[in-house]
């Protein structure tokens, strides 16, 4: 796609060179071939370092770009860079791809939908129900149970179970909105990892990233009715006890165990070996490791149980 394409679709002018663009990314993240965009001002040393050459800007920020860029002045660059991710939006299912491949002694159930482009390893169970989207990659001895959906481009490792009623990468929940009120679909053009020995449990939900992958990295342990949404990174060996949140772009180190019913906020992280007890509310990041957090505002849990204690003192 060229970028004058871009422009037109947004209404707005292009200036410099109509550069040739395959997808969208983040700024830290884009190479030469990507739209990327710049909101705020903070980001002007960034856009000075940044690999791009399109970019989607505001005119305040213009004298920052790296030299010989091309770029779009958008009025609401939140806005242009919603409907700009339509442009780069995968069908859903691609009839003209390949049969899936599928490795030795796997086993598909006749009920379960398995799309082109599939690949799927070794010793691998899909069971009834389960639809496998496009250009999906299952790895060896693998459980997929019944009525597991995964959408598109997803990548699952060796040894994982995945239980009925998990959904894998499904859009994150990303919009733009304007002045008038009026909520425009951010487009979810990336994909999630689950790295190898992973189990998920049942009626969970996975959201894909909008430019990259959503990770759920291995050896991590996702109890029934757990949210995991776009752009999280989960580290190794992590524990989710049931009816968990995680939101946007938060990461969890390894080895952190999260009680059931706790929640927290979107760009956060979250230090290693981190342990957080039942109903906990974590809206900052947490960088020291080892630490035990329970509550909400959340504290110390040794913290939280004095607390606790005077609390109870106080109706008797």
């Amino acid at each position: 796609m060229l970028f004058s394409d871009v422009a037109s679709h947004l209404k707005l002018q292009y200036f410099g060179e109509d550069l040739e663009i395959d997808s969208m990314n983040e700024l830290d993240l884009s190479s030469p071939s990507q739209l990327t965009f710049a909101v705020h001002k903070k980001y002007a040393s960034k856009l000075l370092s940044s690999r791009a050459k399109a970019y989607l800007i505001t005119d305040t920020l213009v004298e920052f770009l790296p030299k010989d860029s091309s770029y779009i002045v958008c009025d609401d660059v939140s806005i242009s860079m919603a409907y700009a991710t339509k442009l780069f939006y995968k069908k859903p299912i691609e009839p003209q791809l390949p049969q899936a491949v599928v490795g030795k002694n796997s086993y598909i159930d006749t009920m379960a939908k398995v799309e082109n482009g599939v690949i799927i390893g070794s010793n691998v169970t899909v069971m009834a129900g389960a639809y496998i989207g496009t250009n999906t990659v299952i790895n060896d001895n693998t459980i997929i149970y019944p009525n597991v959906t995964v959408y598109r481009d997803c990548i699952i490792g060796r040894d994982c179970i995945i239980h009925a009623g998990t959904v894998v990468g499904g859009d994150g929940f990303g919009f733009s909105h304007t002045k008038e009120g009026e909520h425009i679909k951010i487009y979810q053009n990336g994909n999630v990892i689950i790295e190898d020995s992973v189990e998920i449990g049942a009626n969970c939900a996975i959201d894909r990233a909008v430019f990259n992958s959503t990770i759920i990295r291995k050896g991590t342990k996702i109890d029934n009715f757990i949210h995991i949404a776009h752009n999280c990174d989960i580290g190794e060996h992590c524990i989710f006890v049931a009816q968990t949140g995680v939101g946007g772009s938060t990461k969890l180190g390894r080895n952190c165990v999260v009680s059931g019913q706790s929640a927290f906020s979107d760009h956060i992280d979250i230090a290693p070996f981190s342990t957080f007890t039942a109903r906990s509310g974590v809206t900052k990041s947490i960088l020291e490791s080892g630490g035990v957090y329970s509550g909400y505002p959340l504290m110390n849990h040794r913290d939280w149980k004095r607390l606790q204690a005077r609390i109870g003192k106080l109706q008797e």
